[in-house]
C-alpha cells in the first residue's frame, strides 16, 4: 500500500513486488490476446518491456527519489496508462480488456482511494487514446477459450495478492493502534498509568464493587517531602526517586493490582477484591521496601512514603467518593508523623499498622 512519509525504500519494495507480479500476470493476459493479431516485433518487445523491465525501473526511480510518495504516484499512473493503451492495442478483446481495467481500478482504489480511482481512469483512456493513434482502430469483443484461459491468472492471483497486502495493512495498522492506546493511557515518566487512565479504571472497579459483593480497595501513595527532594538535590535526582517508585510498584504488587502516576509526586493503586487488612500488608511491605533503597547519586540519602487506604462500601455515592476517603488516609498518615500506611474506615481515622520504627 501507499504510505505518505514513508522512507523510500521500504515504499519503493513494497510497491515493486505487486507491480512485477501484477505486470507478469497481465502480460500473460494480454498476450493471449495479442497474439492472434499478428503484431509487429516491436508491439511484442515493447509488450516484454512493459511486463518485466518497467516494475525495475519503476523500483529504481521510486528508490532512488527525493520524493519517493509522489514518484510513486506518477509511476501508478503509468501503470494505468500501458494499460489503457495494451487495451486499444488488443482492439478491445472484452475479458482481456475488462480484466486489465478491473484490477487496475481495483487497485488505484485501495492505494488512493476515489480520487485516485479517477486520476488512474483519466490515465488508461489517455492510454487508449495513444493506442487508437499508432494503431488501426477496430472493435474485436469476440473472447477465445485460450484467451479466457489467460486471463484466469490475472483474475485469481491478483485479487488474492491484493487482499493479503489489505490484510497485512491492516494487522500492522491495529497494532500501531494499541500502541497508540498505551502510550495515551501512560505516564511517560514513571512508564505507569497516567492521571485519565486509572482514573477511568478506578470508575470501572467502582461499578464492579457495586453490582457484586466482593469490596476492593485503593490506596493513594506521596513521596515524602518530595519538594525539598527536588530543591536539595534538584530534579534529575527527584525523577530517578519517581521512577524508583514506579520499579517498586511494579515489583511488588500483584497482577492483578492496578498502579497509576496520580500527579506530581503522588501514586494510586486500585487493589480489586482485597480486604483493607490485606491491602494494608501488601503497602506496608511496599513502604519499606521503597524506605531501604539507596541512591547512587546521593547514597546518604533517604525518602519515605505516606500511604492512605479507603476500601469501597456501600456509601460511597461514586468513585470521587471512595477516592476522597483515601485522599483523607492520606492525609492522616502525613499528619502523624509520615513514613506509614493508615486508612479511613466508616468515616473515622484509624492507623491500622504499627508506626515505623
Amino acid at each position: 500500500m501507499l504510505e505518505p512519509g514513508g522512507k523510500g525504500p521500504s515504499l519503493a519494495a513494497r510497491l515493486f513486488k505487486s507491480r512485477a507480479l501484477g505486470s507478469a500476470l497481465g502480460f500473460l493476459c494480454i498476450a493471449g490476446a495479442l497474439y492472434p493479431l499478428n503484431k509487429p516485433v516491436w508491439v511484442w518487445a515493447l509488450m516484454i518491456a512493459n511486463g518485466f523491465v518497467w516494475p525495475l525501473a519503476a523500483f529504481f526511480w521510486a528508490r532512488y527519489s527525493r520524493v519517493p510518495f509522489q514518484t510513486e504516484q506518477r509511476n501508478l499512473l503509468l501503470d494505468a496508462f500501458f494499460g489503457g493503451f495494451w487495451v486499444g492495442a488488443i482492439q478491445f478483446n472484452m475479458l482481456p480488456s475488462l480484466t486489465s481495467i478491473s484490477m487496475m481500478s481495483m487497485n488505484n482504489m485501495a492505494i488512493g482511494g476515489p480520487r485516485f480511482l479517477l486520476s488512474g481512469l483519466l490515465a488508461q483512456i489517455a492510454g487508449v487514446a495513444f493506442s487508437m493513434l499508432i494503431f488501426t482502430p477496430a472493435f474485436m469483443p469476440e473472447t477465445s477459450l485460450m484467451q479466457i484461459y489467460a486471463c484466469m491468472p490475472l483474475l485469481v492471483i491478483y485479487p488474492a495478492m491484493i487482499g493479503w497486502i489489505a490484510y497485512q495493512q491492516t494487522h500492522l495498522l491495529r497494532g500501531h493502534r494499541r500502541e497508540l492506546l498505551a502510550l495515551s493511557q501512560t505516564d511517560s515518566l514513571s512508564g505507569l498509568l497516567n492521571h485519565g487512565a486509572w482514573k477511568d479504571c478506578l470508575n470501572i472497579e467502582f461499578q464492579r464493587c457495586k453490582q457484586s459483593s466482593q469490596r476492593g480497595t485503593i490506596a493513594l501513595i506521596d513521596i515524602d517531602h518530595f519538594k525539598t527532594i527536588n530543591d536539595t538535590y534538584g530534579h534529575v535526582v527527584g525523577d530517578n526517586v519517581l521512577r524508583q517508585l514506579s520499579k517498586v510498584l511494579n515489583e511488588n504488587l500483584r497482577a492483578v493490582d492496578l498502579a497509576g502516576r496520580y500527579g506530581g509526586d503522588e501514586f494510586c493503586v486500585i487493589l480489586p477484591n482485597t480486604p483493607l487488612e490485606t491491602a494494608a500488608d501488601i503497602m506496608d511491605r511496599l513502604r519499606a521496601t521503597f524506605s531501604s533503597i539507596r541512591y547512587e547519586l546521593e547514597p546518604l540519602m533517604s525518602v519515605s512514603l505516606s500511604i492512605g487506604l479507603a476500601s469501597y462500601n456501600p456509601g460511597h455515592a461514586d468513585a470521587i467518593s471512595w477516592l476522597n476517603d483515601a485522599d483523607k488516609a492520606l492525609y492522616g498518615a502525613k499528619a502523624t508523623g509520615r513514613n506509614r500506611v493508615s486508612c479511613l474506615v466508616d468515616g473515622a481515622f484509624h492507623q491500622v499498622v504499627r508506626d515505623p520504627a
